[in-house]
């Protein structure tokens, strides 16, 4: 988590030395919205993991695991964490312009780049683990739809189809409530993996953690951070009326199919993941979902993505 805070830092640096081609006042709102993320968690830190109150000296017990001795294990974690934080610097500029109450072209062409950067970190660090996990454990081994594994694949589709979505708003001035959404979905998305991952609530084979405290605080912040952004966005989005618009069949069009695949795809990766979770909660039943649920209800779905992706460039 201080890695977390550390990135997170580091993006707000990012927008105060590179956005400042960005009108004063919503460089201001994006930064204030990053800094009160920064609050949070490290509100969270203090509270719950804080790195200085150790249990004193530890016994060595031995070195780490030699298959975890790889570089492709060892870029991939903080690969992914800088794509997870890279989703605040998204979410601050859509909380930033429903604070406006405007989404321009340029809106859509200052929230690209950002976008784009989260979007790449995340790709890198999925394919790094994709890769080690080929020549160490097979294709298909272990991690293969794991819950942890899903944490990451979530935030990087609803990246794709906001990079989609922005495109319309910068050519079309169309979808931008749409786009808002999807900003503010990605950075739900990374939140819900942090939850996932450090709770215990999924058993995981490489789950980082399992203490339920913790994933309440992180649970808490979700619901902070994601409910007070969705209602916002719940308040302000009539306001934020598209002045364009694109015939049915068309680049634009393509791109809005392409958005909805992706979030359909999004969302059968959701219920896949969490279903065994309301399963055992609300059921008292244990269920695992695996490769041949997912198989099978995507491939309906990524057959016309692909189309769809052909036709949209």
């Amino acid at each position: 988590m201080v890695l977390w805070v550390l990135i997170l830092a580091l993006c707000g640096g990012a927008v105060a030395a590179f956005g400042r081609n960005l009108p004063s006042a919503l460089q201001a709102r994006v930064l204030a919205v990053l800094a009160l993320v920064a609050i949070g968690f490290l509100a969270f830190i203090l509270a719950t993991s804080n790195p200085s109150t150790g249990s004193g000296r530890r016994r060595r017990t031995g070195g780490l695991n030699p298959i975890l001795q790889d570089p492709g294990l060892a870029f991939h974690p903080p690969l992914l964490y800088l794509g997870y934080v890279g989703c605040a610097v998204t979410y601050a500029f859509a909380v930033a312009a429903l604070i406006e109450g405007r989404v321009d072209a340029a809106w859509g062409r200052w929230v690209r780049p950002w976008a784009l950067t989260a979007w790449a970190f995340l790709t890198l660090g999925i394919a790094l683990g994709s890769w080690w996990a080929y020549y160490e454990l097979g294709w298909g081994g272990y991690w293969f739809w794991d819950p942890v594994e899903n944490a990451s694949l979530l935030p990087w589709l609803a990246l794709c189809a906001l990079l989609h979505s922005a495109i319309v708003v910068e050519k079309r001035e169309a979808l931008k409530t749409w786009t808002i959404f999807l900003a503010l979905l990605a950075f739900g998305l990374s939140l819900l993996g942090t939850f996932l991952v450090r709770s215990g609530v999924l058993n995981s084979v490489h789950a980082f953690a399992n203490d339920p405290a913790r994933g309440t605080v992180i649970l808490m912040l979700l619901m902070l951070y994601v409910g007070g952004g969705f209602a916002l966005f719940a308040w302000r989005a009539a306001a934020m009326a598209p002045t364009g618009i694109f015939a049915p069949l068309s680049r634009e069009g393509a791109l809005v199919l392409n958005n909805l695949l992706l979030c359909s795809i999004t969302a059968v990766v959701l219920v896949g993941t969490l279903y065994p979770m309301f399963a055992d909660y609300l059921l008292d039943q244990k269920i695992s979902v695996g490769p041949p649920f997912f198989n099978t209800a995507l491939f309906p779905l990524v057959i016309p993505l692909v189309a769809a992706m052909a036709i949209g460039r």
